[in-house]
């Protein structure tokens, strides 16, 4: 009794067990495919799956984890990163450089991933290594440091389709490291520290020449109001002249009216001005001791008149 009631429970643990071994539970954005009796049965999606147990096994792929490649029975359909291992690259110029990358790929086909290539990650790595040597081989030092960009763009076209028939896809390739020789780098930084003197010494002599357009500028500015303050001044003063010669033709005017209706003679009123400005005139040139003035013959009659309008005027 208590023999056949062992055989019976080792019996259900063994039953328990082998339903057990068929249910599968595959979680999200992973996927199992699974081999019955070595060939491809079916691909499990996630959620709960059921299979029969030893018979139906899940194939091991190799693919990456963590940045690192493992055999795995699931496969994680999310983009991954992928390191491209640093290598020693010549460019057109006959220049060795160090250069490593970062790739981002998926799988989309996972079928093909698994049969198509034995190991996927080696491959596509291997692949960028060698496509990277074809790339750089055909530009020079200047435009690999100058073109990484560029570089990117064409490692990705060439390697999404090389990889297309592996069920997978390369989303983007970026350059992490391009290291030239140390001789060269020493040249590069004394090339650089020249041009940033060279911009320095542009950029002094930029500010100078600022500097001398502004003064130029101001001096400009200085002539230009000084030439208006001078034209303004000569045209004040020409007003004045001009007013004060009005004032005297003026003052003549009515001096030559007054002695008109004094003396009733125009013509003499007219001599005795002539006679009057002949007077001033000689005044000026007897200013110094021992000046002699030569007068005209002509002009004793003008001076003649004033004693002849003198005594009009007294006895007026």
């Amino acid at each position: 009794m208590e023999f056949s009631t062992i055989v019976g429970g080792i019996i259900a643990f063994a039953v328990f067990f082998f339903i057990t071994q068929g249910f599968k539970v595959v979680q999200q954005s992973q996927c199992v495919i699974i081999e019955r009796l070595g060939s491809y049965q079916k691909t499990l999606t996630n959620g709960f799956n059921i299979i029969i147990p030893f018979i139906d096994k899940p194939l091991q792929v190799y693919w990456i984890s963590n940045g690192n490649i493992f055999l795995e029975n699931r496969i994680d359909m999310r983009e991954t990163v992928l390191d491209v291992p640093e290598q020693s690259v010549i460019t057109k110029d006959n220049v060795s450089i160090s250069i490593d990358a970062i790739m981002y790929v998926q799988i989309i086909d996972p079928i093909k991933a698994a049969y198509e290539i034995s190991n996927l990650p080696l491959s596509i790595a291997q692949l960028a290594q060698t496509s990277l040597r074809n790339v750089i081989g055909e530009m020079d030092l200047d435009e690999t440091l100058t073109s990484r960009d560029v570089i990117n763009s064409k490692l990705k076209t060439i390697l999404d389709e090389a990889t297309d028939k592996w069920g997978t896809k390369v989303n983007r390739v970026e350059l992490k490291n391009i290291t030239p020789p140390a001789d060269i780098q020493n040249a590069m930084e004394k090339q650089m520290q020249a041009e940033r003197e060279r911009r320095a010494k542009v950029l002094e002599a930029e500010g100078d020449k600022q500097a001398r357009i502004a003064i130029s500028e101001g001096m400009k500015q200085e002539q230009i109001n000084l030439a208006d303050g001078d034209k303004e001044s000569q045209i004040r003063k020409a007003h004045g002249e001009a007013e004060a010669i009005r004032e005297l033709a003026q003052a003549k005017k009515e001096a030559i009216q007054q002695i008109k209706e004094q003396i009733n003679n125009e013509d003499m009123a007219v001599k005795y001005l002539i006679s009057t400005a002949y007077i001033q005139e000689f005044g000026k040139f007897v200013s110094k001791d021992g000046d002699k003035v030569f007068v005209p013959y002509e002009s004793s009659t003008a001076l003649g008149s004033i004693g002849t309008i003198k005594e009009i005027l007294s006895n007026n």
